[in-house]
């Protein structure tokens, strides 16, 4: 037999040997609580036995009547007594042991628990839609799919060399139209063979309960018709198979070439928003965008079809399978009812979206049911989704309809990674976010109080525990410095977590003519400790305070989200008296909701006849101790906080100086407990640019190391600066008129600003010098805003 480099591929089931959640053998096989009690009485009931190899199957068998056996997994059914219970848990190779109790059509767990029962409650079906599942064909006249198979097509080449023939019913190697992917005709109907997965996951996708025994559940969009692609081949060979798995059924990638080419073409009439792929192989931990899949996966997005690839099995920690890792298509994980991670579930930051995908009991030919696992169940519930979506939101595309799963999901975290599990009423119903790590909390308190810090030195600060701060699982703080160099000294800060290397970038310029004052979001160490670096010649002066701060787990209550928006100003040459007040009012603030605004991004640049301080705070709250920033006579100057509103929507900008201060304010976003939307992620200093020249008037892009390249909607980053005129250095908003600035610098001088700023599609913002001089800019990300 000849033997070339491109094998088949198999659908992702066949590497499941053990059931997930189930204990390890060694510590005496699982059964099912009750069914002891049961055979006790003497009854003999039908069993499922689970075991650690196909091997141990022929022990197993002798403890009772053999009902059935699978072609590939390691489950036998028995009809057994007590006395055949006492004997399966004295075997070794025996897993698990539990009653196989006749069931209706339960999609009972993972629907409900992605909240498929409330789109479905709400009359979001996925009516309208259609869902492509190429697969091993549809048994298309089960009563769980309702007759709603509305084209069909199949791919099955047969190859002498590869002992493959072909799956479809005429047995020629291309079939179109009724009965060419039915999984009961042709050789699908051979008992040698399994071609029950397709039916699996079209059950997944778009099965209905309604009026069946029991009505005990649904697919996730059981209104979605079905086109049905059979993409497999019959294979009698156990050099493909595997030892003593022949005959089994494998797909060629040029099958699922052919399958997407229909699709696309089907398209044409017919309404498909996904196309769903159960399967793959390799190991990926970068994008495969050489993959000849590409391009057709591409074509049918722009047409407006999203392909969704299951993840594959083979449990690794930062891999996943070919085709998922094209990165064009949507890459699916797995979940246990726990809502935890399956332990064969492929993982890591290739990975889009997670979906529940172990015990899924779903249709199968021959009118019957049954539970499969593997990220091939995982993947369905993504299609139906995307159905479900395309109904509640019409005129979205399947990028932004992915968007939405992606940002409304429940962030599932492991080692290396945090992927999103899909939760259908939150992206279908914008229902209200649950508690998670890294929101954001409101805390206001100081943390060091005009302390000298060496020259050339640094300091570890606690800050668990400390000004009201929670004292366990302390993640990050946004944090107001103030500086200010002993006799004539000048220099610079970092600020990083204790247990981090110290960065290059620096968070603050100081001199000795005024504390120096910016706002920065920074890491906190596994201590509960900061370090605050001084990079000058001479002793320092510094006062922290924290404005704010995220947790490493979920908190009792829902914390904040960021939602980045289109900058406003929202004063703009506006005059504040000599020991005055003006209020700025979120109710007049472009951008912002109505409502359930819990704080607000500002950056406000000064300038005064006289020097003075400036606070900014939330009306009705009491006056607070810490400057936002202290400002000399004539020199503009600029900061960024993060400030919570008053009841009545207030903020109080106070002006404790012996001149009226003119004051503009940029709001660029908002932190919501009301909506789901973006969490901080604080990071070590990561440098964007060094020596970055903009000239008058000029722009240029800057695009960020140290963050993820995908799921980021803003990026809070340092600008410093320094020109040999006075300018402003700004963002150039991706739409409207006002640009949010970051840092005024005054000519000759180092100053350095912070902002957080809205990302393009390319993860990158724009700075715009708008200065009469060239500015030389260093850029360093302190945390990005991912979506939760």
């Amino acid at each position: 037999m000849r033997r070339l480099a491109i094998v088949a591929v198999a659908f992702l089931l066949s590497s499941i040997t053990v059931a997930a959640g189930t204990p390890a053998a060694a510590a005496g096989p699982w059964v099912e609580p009750g069914l002891a009690a049961q055979l006790a009485t003497g009854a003999e009931l039908r069993v499922n036995v689970v075991t650690r190899e196909r091997a141990d199957l022929a022990a197993a068998s002798g403890a009772g009547q053999v009902l059935q056996t699978l072609s590939r997994l390691p489950v036998i059914t028995l009809r057994t007594d007590q006395a055949g219970l006492q004997r399966l848990t004295g075997q070794p190779g025996v897993v698990s042991v539990s009653e196989d109790r006749p069931v209706p059509p339960v999609l009972g767990q993972s629907v409900p628990l992605i909240g498929g029962d409330r789109t479905r409650t709400a009359g979001l079906t996925g009516a309208g839609g259609v869902v492509a599942v190429l697969d091993t064909g549809v048994a298309a006249g089960h009563p769980f799919l309702g007759g709603r198979v509305v084209a069909e097509a199949c791919f099955s080449p047969a190859d002498f060399d590869y002992s493959a023939s072909s799956l479809c019913p005429n047995g020629a190697a291309r079939q179109e139209g009724a009965g060419s992917a039915d999984a009961e005709s042709g050789q699908c109907a051979d008992e040698l063979l399994d071609c029950s997965h397709g039916t699996h996951v079209a059950g997944i996708i778009a099965g209905d309960g309604e009026g069946l025994d029991g009505d005990d559940g649904s697919g996730v969009a059981p209104g979605a018709g079905i086109v049905a692609i059979q993409i497999f081949s019959r294979f009698d060979s156990d050099d493909f198979c595997g030892s003593g798995r022949a005959p089994c059924v494998l797909s060629f990638p040029s099958a699922q070439l052919a399958g997407l080419e229909k699709v696309q073409a089907l398209k044409q009439t017919l309404p498909i928003v996904a196309a769903n792929l159960s399967l793959g192989a390799g190991r990926h931990t970068a994008p495969c965008d050489s993959d000849p899949r590409k391009a057709v996966i591409d074509t049918l997005l722009a047409a407006g079809v999203a392909t969704v690839v299951a993840a594959g099995n083979d449990g690794y920690p930062d891999a996943i399978s070919a085709p998922a890792c094209v990165s064009s298509a949507i890459a699916v994980g797995s979940t246990t009812d726990a809502d935890t991670l399956s332990s064969f579930s492929n993982r890591g930051p290739l990975l889009d979206l997670l979906a529940p995908g172990s015990d899924i009991i779903s249709s199968v030919p021959g009118n019957g049911w049954a539970p499969m696992s593997g990220t091939s169940m995982a993947a369905p519930h993504v299609s139906g989704a995307l159905a479900v979506l395309g109904q509640a939101f019409p005129g979205l595309g399947p990028a932004a309809l992915e968007a939405k799963l992606e940002e409304s999901g429940r962030p599932i975290g492991y080692p290396g990674a945090t992927t999103p599990r899909l939760q259908l009423d939150d992206a279908a119903l914008d229902a209200t976010p649950r508690p998670g790590p890294d929101q954001y909390f409101h805390s206001r308190g100081r943390l060091l109080d005009n302390v000298q810090i060496s020259a050339n030195s640094a300091m570890a600060v606690q800050v668990s525990g400390v000004a009201g701060l929670p004292a366990q699982g302390l993640r990050a703080i946004s944090l107001n410095v103030s500086a200010k160099g002993e006799g004539f000294g000048s220099g610079a800060l970092a600020v990083h977590a204790s247990n981090d290397q110290e960065p290059d970038g620096k968070a603050l310029a100081y001199d000795n003519t005024r504390f120096a004052a910016t706002m920065i979001i920074t890491k906190v160490g596994a201590d509960g400790k900061i370090k605050i670096v001084n990079r000058g010649a001479g002793a320092v002066r510094v006062t922290l305070d924290a404005h704010g701060h995220t947790l490493d787990h979920a908190a009792a209550v829902v914390g904040g989200t960021y939602v980045p928006i289109t900058p406003a100003r929202v004063a703009d040459r506006t005059v504040v008296p000599a020991w005055g007040n003006h209020q700025l009012s979120t109710a007049a603030m472009p951008g912002l909701p109505a409502t359930g605004v819990g704080q607000v991004a500002l950056t406000v640049m000064l300038k005064s006849p006289s020097t003075g301080t400036m606070r900014v705070y939330a009306a009705g709250d009491v006056y607070p101790a810490e400057a936002n920033a202290d400002y000399p006579a004539g020199v503009t100057t600029q900061f960024h906080t993060i400030v919570k509103p008053g009841p009545d929507g207030k903020i109080n900008v106070h002006n404790l100086g012996f001149d009226n201060v003119e004051i503009s304010a940029d709001v660029a976003g908002y932190f919501t407990a009301g909506q789901r939307a973006s969490v901080v992620r604080a990071i070590r200093p990561a440098p964007a640019a060094r020596a970055l020249a903009i000239p008058a008037g000029g722009t240029k892009t800057v695009r960020f190391t140290g963050v993820p390249a995908t799921g980021v909607t803003a990026i809070g980053f340092t600008v410093a600066a320094r020109g040999a005129a006075a300018g402003v250095v700004s963002v150039l908003p991706q739409s409207g008129p006002t640009t949010a600035r970051v840092v005024a610098y005054p000519a000759g001088k180092d100053v350095v600003g912070f902002t957080t700023a809205a990302v393009r599609a390319d993860g990158s913002v724009v700075l715009k010098n708008e200065g009469t001089g060239q500015v030389s800019v260093d850029v360093d990300a302190h945390a990005y805003f991912a979506r939760g």
